[in-house]
């Protein structure tokens, strides 16, 4: 690593007063690798960090290379575009529900960039950092804190590679400054994209602001080529003070409006069946302020593989018994118990002793120990992990405008009176979670200021099996997307939340342009991407059973029919939905 620029020591400003949020173990269990190869990085298989994509394929491809450096990267970008094999690049953890790494056919290359992973060069004085796309953002986070720097808005995550968090448009939550999408803090980017014969098959791209095409390149979904280098510009470390507050929920759609506003890195969890409203409020303070609050939230630990298996069970016993007062009992107890240890906050590193929790940015804004979980035969784990029986959810995340907010919440609230225990499974799930977004310049970033609602939910391993009040789920998803014309996050969400969804990006021409520049042979799309940038026919899947994975819209689906005991009917509240529910009621 390269300091420049510096007079003092970077660990001069938290030295004698906080530690660094290192963990350093002598040997661990990180999550299992998403490419598993019969051969030599031959004959492979690609999945995700779940286990599954929405429509349960597996992907295959011929091969997986793992470049150390970009002179090796575009060696091999140029030999597989000589050949005119498709290429997808793929990251260490892969997190990425859609199937956005999944190359055509059986014969594609996979790109890896897991040892693409050092910090080159921090620059204190220009408060800039440039990293390898493989690095995570555990590392840049520490990495920057290191040199008394801050990316001032991240996922509350770490398990992801700066590549694979740009290549999504992943963010924080925040409505001040630049907002809180990583890829509004990219100064500079080094793409390795093909090129023709003259120009050896491959070439380096190399954008700063001044280039138009880097609004393309900071939210590609991957088809523009493979990242090598990213320069962000940082901030001084600064501290945080974090306080949560309770509240009832009936004035939330006009607190969610204003309570962004109001604070820098506010965000809410929802519990819609509880009718309660949790609200951070999260502002900088002087680094003066006294304080070494660590946050490691408590969902995102490792876990014992009992108590998962145990939880896991009990939620698939009440799905199959229609069990919704044991969900709503079940959920009280976990929002309970997440409140009760301050969702994993501690003053010190060690305790909590109450709000509001001061520390530096760094120990506070991203966490993700389960990732260094001890070499214990999975009697621990991250709790999704596929190779035990542990959470297995779907995700609905998308983004309302902040002008027509307080009109979803309302509607959301609306079905909740109709079906007081229908929303009780999300709480499960730590509820819904509200975080801030800002409008960016990227092509396929956030259109408008909004509100991204974060929504998990159970999965059943039977793809037949429908879920307890899944049809209100549906509807939501559906006012959302249709009435709303919410943005879907392009890192999770299931199919139907992409169908025709390019037709809402204001520059998606623009974006097509560059991408036609860059790779016209299209070597790194795929059917997937060509689907939901609108270049071939919808992403949805006719087939029995379709609806019940979000793969289509109900009334193409042959099993929801009222032979088969299900009815394809109109919303609720929203009647323009089309929602699978069962003949008789929940």
């Amino acid at each position: 690593m390269l300091y420049s620029k510096r007079s003092k020591s970077p660990e001069l400003l938290l030295r004698s007063k906080c530690l660094f949020l290192f963990v350093i173990m002598v040997s661990c269990t990180p999550p299992e690798e998403p490419v598993k190869c019969s051969s030599k990085d031959s004959n492979c298989t690609i999945s995700n960090s779940y286990g599954s994509f929405p429509d349960r394929t597996i992907c295959r491809a011929g091969n997986v290379a793992y470049p150390t450096t970009e002179k090796e990267l575009v060696s091999i970008v140029s030999a597989a575009a000589e050949a005119k094999r498709k290429m997808k690049v793929i990251t260490r953890f892969s997190h990425s529900i859609p199937k956005l790494v999944c190359p055509d056919g059986e014969d594609g290359l996979l790109i890896s960039t897991k040892y693409l992973n050092h910090t080159l060069k921090i620059d204190a004085a220009a408060m800039t950092m440039t990293v390898e796309s493989g690095v995570t953002l555990r590392q840049l986070i520490n990495d920057a804190a290191k040199a008394g720097l801050a990316l001032p808005h991240a996922p509350y995550w770490w398990g992801l590679t700066i590549g694979g968090l740009l290549g999504t448009g992943a963010h924080g939550s925040s409505l001040w400054g630049k907002g809180s999408s990583v890829h509004d803090y990219v100064v500079e980017m080094r793409m390795v994209s093909p090129a023709g014969a003259k120009e050896g098959y491959a070439k380096v791209r190399v954008l700063n602001e001044s280039d138009k095409d880097l609004d393309a390149a900071k939210v590609s979904l991957g088809v523009l080529g493979v990242i090598s280098q990213v320069t962000f510009k940082l901030q001084p470390l600064f501290k945080r003070s974090i306080s949560y507050v309770t509240k009832d929920d009936a004035d939330l759609g006009d607190e969610a409006i204003t309570f962004g506003k109001q604070h820098e890195f506010a965000d809410i969890s929802w519990y819609p069946s509880q009718r309660k409203a949790v609200y951070r409020i999260d502002d900088r303070v002087s680094s003066n302020a006294s304080g070494c609050g660590l946050y490691d939230f408590i969902p995102f630990r490792s876990t014992p593989s009992l108590a998962l298996a145990f939880i896991r069970t009990t939620e698939e016993t009440q799905e199959s018994l229609r069990d919704a007062d044991g969900k709503c009992l079940s959920g009280k107890l976990i929002v309970s118990t997440l409140q009760t240890a301050a969702y994993g906050l501690t003053n010190n590193g060690i305790i909590f002793t109450g709000y509001p929790v001061i520390g530096f940015h760094n120990r506070l804004q991203s966490s993700g120990t389960c990732l260094d979980s001890p070499e214990d035969s999975l009697i621990t784990a991250c709790p999704w992990d596929p190779r035990i029986k542990g959470e297995f959810f779907q995700q609905s995340t998308f983004s309302v405008g902040l002008s027509v907010v307080k009109s979803f919440i309302q509607d959301v609230q609306k079905l909740v009176a109709l079906e007081p225990k229908a929303l009780c499974g999300l709480e499960l799930y730590s509820g819904i979670l509200m975080r801030y977004v800002k409008a960016s310049s990227a092509y396929l970033g956030k259109q408008e200021d909004a509100i991204d609602f974060d929504i998990t939910y159970y999965r059943s391993k039977d793809p037949m099996a429908p879920r307890l009040y899944q049809d209100i789920l549906e509807e939501i998803e559906q006012i959302a997307l249709f009435k709303y014309g919410a943005l879907p996050h392009w890192g999770k969400n299931r199919n139907l939340a992409f169908d025709g969804v390019i037709k809402r990006y204001k520059n998606a021409g623009e974006f097509l342009k560059v991408k036609n520049m860059y790779d016209p042979s299209r070597l790194f799309s795929s059917e997937w991407t060509d689907q939901i940038l609108g270049l071939r026919n919808g992403v949805t899947t006719l087939k029995e059973g379709c609806a019940l994975e979000g793969l289509c819209i109900c009334s193409h689906d042959i099993h929801c029919a009222p032979s088969k005991g299900y009815l394809c009917r109109p919303g609720k509240t929203f009647q323009n939905a089309k929602v699978c529910t069962r003949v008789s009621s929940n």
